[in-house]
């Protein structure tokens, strides 16, 4: 079955984007994948098509309406469609290489875009909304976050990378940052590849590579780095 991404949104016109470029153009040309946009306020009730309202409670900004929305995601999502119904928003759980791989793995997803101050909390109870979010940032809607979550995941499914085992090597894959990489004039500006690199030798190498992955999380992610092992008690 062909992945499938059903994006609902206010901006439908932001879409494919970059996504109908480079790999993801090409395998979106193929069919390999498919993209569906639904405009959220063709399923607005009234006849100025509103989408939100103002937040109970009182404060700033918008929210988007429940019976809208739901009338969307409805439209798109029938009770016995398998894919997850994701919200792209900040308070969300953080996207990991983990789950991107897990949604490859199926049979699509649905993405809703927010806009405004957010969305009614009892849409996202009712249609089980998974809130994801892919950074420590706030953006003008979810429409960009889609599209990078997307980007994330196409890149993954079968036939859309030349060479498959490049992805199993990369930053997070396994649990680190991706090593330093080098390539064509030996030396640059007084600097050479370093010597391993060029030895042939292939356990070194990955020795090396390795070594370079672990130093490069110790600095930068710390968090990501592996624990090491208590020694045993007594």
């Amino acid at each position: 079955m062909t992945f499938k991404a059903s994006i609902l949104t206010l901006y439908p016109q932001m879409f494919p984007g970059h996504l109908g470029q480079s790999l993801a153009g090409r395998a979106l040309e193929r069919g390999d994948w498919r993209l569906e946009t639904v405009q959220i306020r063709d399923f607005a009730r009234d006849r100025h098509r509103s989408v939100d309202d103002t937040p109970a409670g009182g404060g700033a900004g918008m929210v988007l309406k429940p019976d809208v929305l739901a009338a969307a995601v409805d439209a798109v999502s029938p009770p016995d469609d398998p894919r997850p119904r994701l919200l792209m928003s900040p308070r969300g759980r953080p996207l990991t290489q983990a789950r991107v791989r897990d949604l490859a793995g199926g049979t699509g997803v649905v993405i809703v875009c927010g806009r405004f101050e957010g969305v009614d909390q009892r849409v996202i109870d009712r249609r089980d909304l998974e809130e994801v979010s892919i950074g420590d940032y706030v953006l003008s809607g979810g429409e960009p976050a889609a599209l990078v979550l997307i980007d994330a995941i196409v890149r993954l499914l079968p036939g859309v990378m030349g060479n498959a085992q490049s992805a199993m090597s990369e930053s997070f894959e396994d649990g680190l940052l991706e090593h330093p990489h080098y390539t064509r004039p030996q030396e640059w500006e007084g600097v050479a590849i370093p010597a391993v690199l060029l030895s042939g030798n292939h356990a070194a190498i990955e020795a090396w590579r390795r070594g370079e992955a672990e130093r490069l999380t110790a600095e930068r992610r710390p968090d990501l780095a592996p624990r090491k092992k208590r020694p045993p008690e007594g």
